[in-house]
């Protein structure tokens, strides 16, 4: 297994994972990729929005982009094989595998795939989100789908794990109201403006997570032409869901839970039927230091 590295039409001084530009996703599904900081909740977003997107009556199917392989858990209740670890069963003879073989149903008919990755210093993770798409190609597993949502590894918006974004409509970048995670998020606001250069990738918003007040966001908001789609409070009933290895929609509907799950809902209603593209403008480092934080 080779990955070709190559400076293609990605803006100046850009070393990329070559990806094969006869592989896309039909162009009747909308295609979300998540994106924020290492840790931020992307995973539990992804899958509870995913689940969302089923109540919807929406076919889904979620790739996970992450080689520890958790990004469906909650909505399968297990860890399933990866996509990289069944190629390398048969040898990469992709012609050899059933779709079974790497796609499983999860939560209300959402279907998912874990791309995986190679071991640590040994490849590119963008070579493997390549090949899951080729792989569901080839399967004619999409041509049915309305909605594909890629849960991408941490913030790392450069090289392969950008890989997403040449497939995706719109990014969600989830984020806590504190300065680490803005930082983060900045990041990827500039990754997506030089994707979106060439790709037809644009901002779709941002999901404040894990967050009682919304101040630091809306600073940064204002600042940079981004908008808050949904906000998540620390909300005990989530991180007791991720426990008990589901998504909020199978909890027990106390008040707290429903007040989550309508949130979600809202959130895919959003992006299934009035999400503007946002024209933002990321800052310099120093800007972010300067703008967050309190007088």
């Amino acid at each position: 297994m080779t990955t070709t590295l190559t400076r293609p039409i990605d803006g100046e001084g850009s070393v990329q994972v070559q990806q094969d530009p006869s592989i896309h996703i039909e162009e009747g599904a909308l295609v979300i990729a998540v994106y924020g900081k290492g840790g931020i909740g992307k995973s539990t977003t992804s899958s509870n929005l995913s689940a969302a997107f089923s109540k919807l009556g929406k076919k889904v199917l979620q790739i996970g982009c992450d080689p520890k392989h958790d990004s469906t858990f909650t909505l399968t209740h297990k860890m399933v094989p990866t996509v990289i670890d069944i190629l390398e069963e048969v040898d990469f003879h992709s012609e050899e595998l059933r779709p079974e073989d790497f796609m499983f149903q999860g939560f209300n008919g959402v279907m998912c795939v874990e791309s995986g990755g190679p071991p640590a210093g040994t490849g590119c993770g963008g070579y493997v989100t390549g090949q899951t798409v080729k792989l569901l190609k080839e399967h004619h597993l999409l041509e049915e789908t309305d909605v594909v949502i890629f849960d991408v590894l941490g913030d790392v918006v450069c090289g392969g794990f950008a890989a997403p974004l040449q497939h995706a409509h719109y990014c969600l970048i989830v984020t806590a109201n504190d300065f680490d995670s803005i930082f983060a998020m900045n990041r990827i606001v500039a990754a997506i403006q030089a994707k979106a250069k060439n790709y037809k990738v644009r901002l779709g918003g941002v999901v404040a997570n894990r967050s009682a007040e919304l101040d630091q966001i809306d600073k940064f908001n204002n600042r940079t032409g981004l908008k808050t789609m949904a906000h998540f409070r620390d909300v005990d009933a989530i991180r007791r869901s991720r426990l008990k290895k589901c998504t909020i929609f199978e909890m027990e509907p106390t008040e707290e839970v429903l007040a989550v799950q309508n949130e979600y809902l809202s959130l895919a209603k959003k992006m299934s039927e009035s999400v503007e593209p946002l024209e933002a403008e990321p800052l310099k480092d120093r800007e972010i230091f300067d703008l967050l934080g309190f007088d």
